[in-house]
């Protein structure tokens, strides 16, 4: 099956109309939320429980493993694999593995191995899902109709972080059982929306070529992903913005702390913030068909120094919140716009591991950006440690704009990702 056959839908035809798009942007906007109520539920339920500080460490560690060592081998499955049975797979496997911590809370038999497995469990299932997701939209839409949808997706997962966040808590308050009740509703939804979809998630398999190594088809992944250079050139620089906004983020905590202010400060900070991300994933697909992929990068990395730069001078909260609204707003943009350029470039039997591999460079930075920020935070405070992140992101936008191959274009990477996919109809490639 071809890319334009598999994205069923007529370019004149509106997004809002596209049947099997709607049916998976829907479900899976149960299944984010769901992973986001059950996410803050763990930290709360193994507190509650153990009183134990480490036990709760455990069991956060648990659910962020699978982030660093499923990620690799999870992109080469997604590839071998029909991606519809796959998301099937993971949406079944993640409701019966969190419906048994329901079922041990409702009758008082929770333990913390028992909760530090189900987290890893629902994690790594959670990294096969999106990886598959992420491949089957460009064969559910027609190639027009892209970053509007990708825009969509992104606008859903900040959704998702801001009412998964607080309703995680209001739902534990009124029972312990609930939020992970709620997570089998959301996953059982999010199965049958699957079910309801006609057309296939990817494109047809040439013949069915004999299987090489998992390591080597990890391997053919990433060779890929280097011989294309803006989007190597790109990830280096996300790889460091994300180191920074780890340390930002915590750097917040404790300027809110030194602020004397009390604890809600932080709430509201990141609340405003929250929504400052929500409404760039809603304006990013606009915004990313109007900018050049450099131009956006040097721009968004000047924004951020601005921002970040004037966070380091001021503790009102409002004001914070604006500033920390901006650099969400800026980043939701550019997920936006790394979206449409690393899936409209890479070719339909390699979107698992390219996506793959992004997002273990993404995540693995995170572990680098909480330790540093953890000795320059105990070093110098908050404040000089957030002016420090503003001239470090300074640095990063000087990279922007000298690097060689940060001035390459989509025109360039996508000759590359063409030769590598081989001839495709005319109207695939727009």
């Amino acid at each position: 099956m071809t890319l334009v056959e598999g994205a069923a839908a007529p370019a004149d035809r509106p997004l809002r109309r596209n049947r099997e798009f709607l049916l998976l942007w829907s479900g899976a906007s149960m299944s984010f939320l769901a992973a986001r109520v059950t996410a803050v539920a763990y930290p709360l339920i193994v507190l509650w429980h153990t009183g134990s500080p480490l036990a709760m460490s455990v069991v956060s560690t648990a659910a962020l493993l699978p982030l660093l060592l499923v990620q690799l081998p999870a992109g080469a499955l997604v590839d071998r694999w029909d991606r519809r049975r796959l998301m099937l797979v993971c949406e079944a496997g993640r409701a019966v593995a969190v419906a048994s911590v329901a079922l041990a809370l409702a009758t008082g038999r929770i333990a913390v191995a028992h909760l530090a497995a189900v987290a890893f469990v629902e994690a790594a299932l959670a990294v096969f899902y999106r990886l598959a997701e992420r491949g089957a939209v460009r064969n559910l839409v027609h190639p027009d109709h892209l970053p509007a949808a990708l825009a969509q997706n992104e606008a859903r997962g900040r959704a998702a972080g801001l009412l998964g966040q607080p309703g995680g808590v209001l739902l534990q308050s009124l029972g312990r059982w609930l939020p992970f009740g709620f997570g089998v509703f959301g996953y059982l939804v999010s199965l049958l929306s699957l079910l309801a979809i006609r057309k296939d998630f990817q494109e047809e398999r040439a013949g069915t070529p004999q299987r090489a190594r998992l390591s080597s088809e990890v391997a053919d992944g990433m060779r890929w992903l280097w011989r294309q250079r803006f989007l190597r050139a790109a990830l280096g620089y996300v790889a460091g913005t994300n180191v920074l906004f780890q340390m930002l983020a915590l750097a917040l905590i404790l300027r809110v702390k030194e602020a004397g202010l009390p604890s809600a400060t932080l709430a509201i900070v990141v609340g405003i913030g929250g929504v400052g991300g929500l409404c760039g994933a809603l304006v990013g697909g606009r915004i990313q068909a109007r900018f050049r992929q450099r131009t956006l990068l040097v721009g968004g990395a000047l924004a951020w120094t601005l921002l970040i730069g004037a966070m380091g001078f001021t503790s009102r909260p409002v004001l914070l919140g604006a500033l920390y609204a901006g650099t969400g707003f800026v980043g939701a943009v550019f997920n936006v716009a790394a979206a449409v350029y690393q899936v409209r470039t890479t070719p339909d039997a390699l979107q698992g591991r390219v996506a793959a591999t992004a997002g273990l460079i993404g995540s693995g930075t995170n572990a680098l950006g909480s330790f540093a920020a953890g000795l320059l935070l105990a070093a110098w405070g908050a404040e000089p440690t957030v002016r420090g992140i503003a001239v470090a992101m300074a640095v990063l936008t000087l990279f922007a704009v000298l690097a060689p191959d940060l001035k390459g274009e989509l025109r360039d990477d996508r000759t590359n990702a063409e030769a590598d996919a081989g001839p495709r109809p005319p109207d695939a490639n727009r």
